[in-house]
């Protein structure tokens, strides 16, 4: 018998009481002092010495997983558990990237309206969507769901609209046809967001949509504007103001240095519109770009390679700043390489305004981990994540079944991926598992090396035992 080593702790002198957490089980309790005494005792090789109740205290600390029988027991349990999340069969998620091209001019942003990208930018036709239709049934078969999630990313998802309404249609008509409730969200940057669009997808399961907000009405018109440098914040509200009705809103939003103060204002904003009780979860993130030349602000990370060099391959495809669904509906992870301390700021600010934001400790395991989610590209190749479809020479196969070594051999590295193995003994595995991959690949050259957030994690955990403290 021993402590597990998903325990944590955060006292409570206020209360003269301690929060306990484990991230393997998911238990909390508030507990005397003497209750963290007592698993000292355990972890010190006690036992013989126990009074009836401290028996019965550790009896119930054992069925909420606070005590375990061995190391070895817990961590074969661990193991078991990324099995279970990697073999789950009661959802399908699929994303669905219906183009490349976006109407937006974000500096921050390799994509967009920038030179002649849109140019070459690929977009799927109404013959790639079909293809994406039958592969998906054909998942449908072999997986067997309870419920089926098509993400609509891109790039501007909305600048496909003729894709985004077929492959609505018809996955809809397979999952019913097979008795499989269907669920659409989508990833845009709201500027064609009208009613009009979200009427059409209604009926098909439309359940949320995640719009992306850089700030204050000054500070967003000047992250994201069109290319002859219009503003876009106040089309975008206006959208909201006429979807959030029928549609719940997830926000998003990409700070910088000299933008993530303007955040509580937005807040402030958001709170006042019609629109604000439609909006089920905001949440915030960093700009985090791998490139040799920096807009100024942003926070830089230069990607290195095992051997110490500059890592060659930083990824050019998807926005970077919007992987991860993020949605209430569809899962996704929101937590590629977050600036902690900002992170904690602003998810302080929005629980003020009375905004859903994620605790900052459930961050994972992310659909990375899963066999049966999927990224499918422009032109049908197959990923393992959004973030991952910027580049080519990582994708895991094709939905036309084609066979390429360098593909299969991009698979059985996703496959294998387990950077949780070099975590040791970290409290916040369960809960992690590890980071985000894409931020390792970017930032350190290798997708299955950690990527810790360990310090704020620690930060969040403050905060939530004193939620659950106070909901007491």
């Amino acid at each position: 018998m021993q402590p597990s080593m998903f325990n944590v702790q955060v006292p409570l002198p206020e209360r003269n009481e301690v929060f306990l957490m484990n991230t393997f089980s998911d238990a909390q309790l508030l507990v005397s002092a003497d209750v963290p005494a007592l698993l000292e005792r355990v972890a010190a090789g006690g036992g013989d010495d126990f009074n009836d109740e401290e028996r019965e205290t550790l009896r119930t600390l054992a069925e909420n997983g606070f005590v375990v029988t061995s190391r070895d027991a817990e961590r074969r349990g661990l193991e078991e558990f990324f099995r279970s999340v990697r073999e789950d069969r009661d959802q399908l998620k699929v994303t669905v990237l219906t183009t490349l091209q976006c109407n937006f001019a974000c500096d921050y942003c390799f994509q967009g309206d920038h030179g002649d990208y849109n140019l070459f930018a690929q977009k799927m036709t109404l013959d790639q969507a079909a293809q994406v239709v039958a592969w998906i049934e054909a998942r449908l078969d072999v997986v067997r769901p309870q419920r089926f999630t098509l993400t609509l990313f891109g790039g501007e998802p909305l600048l496909n609209l003729p894709a985004a309404y077929y492959l609505a249609e018809q996955c809809f008509r397979a999952c019913e046809a097979r008795g499989i409730e269907q669920a659409i969200t989508i990833i845009t940057n709201g500027l064609l967001l009208t009613e009009e669009v979200v009427d059409r997808l209604l009926p098909f399961g439309l359940a949320g949509v995640k719009i992306t907000l850089d700030g204050d009405r000054d500070t967003h018109n000047r992250m994201r504007p069109l290319r002859g440098k219009q503003g876009t914040f106040d089309r975008i509200i206006e959208n909201m103001r006429r979807v959030g009705p029928k549609v719940p809103l997830v926000v998003g939003g990409n700070f910088d240095e000299t933008s993530a103060d303007s955040y509580p204002a937005l807040l402030d904003f958001l709170r006042e519109q019609s629109f604000a009780d439609d909006i089920v979860k905001v949440n915030f993130k960093p700009i985090i770009k791998s490139t040799q030349s920096t807009p100024p602000g942003v926070i830089r990370l230069t990607p290195v390679a095992a051997d110490g060099r500059p890592n060659p391959n930083p990824l050019n495809g998807t926005c970077m700043t919007s992987a991860g669904a993020g949605t209430s509906i569809g899962g996704g992870c929101d937590s590629c390489g977050f600036a902690d301390e900002k992170m904690t700021f602003l998810r302080a600010e929005t629980r003020k305004r009375g905004f859903y934001t994620p605790d900052g400790v459930h961050m994972g395991p992310c659909e990375l981990h899963s066999r049966h989610a999927y990224t499918i590209g422009p032109d049908g190749s197959l990923y393992s994540c959004p973030g991952f479809t910027g580049e080519p020479s990582l994708s895991v196969g094709h939905i036309d079944g084609r066979h390429e070594g360098w593909r299969a051999a991009a698979a059985g590295r996703f496959d294998a991926l387990a950077p949780y193995d070099k975590c040791g003994d970290c409290h916040f595995i369960p809960v992690c598992a590890g980071g985000c991959s894409v931020a390792s690949h970017t930032e350190l050259g290798d997708m299955n090396a950690p990527s810790c957030h360990k310090a704020s994690m620690e930060a969040a955990l403050v905060v939530l035992a004193h939620s659950a403290a106070a909901a007491c």
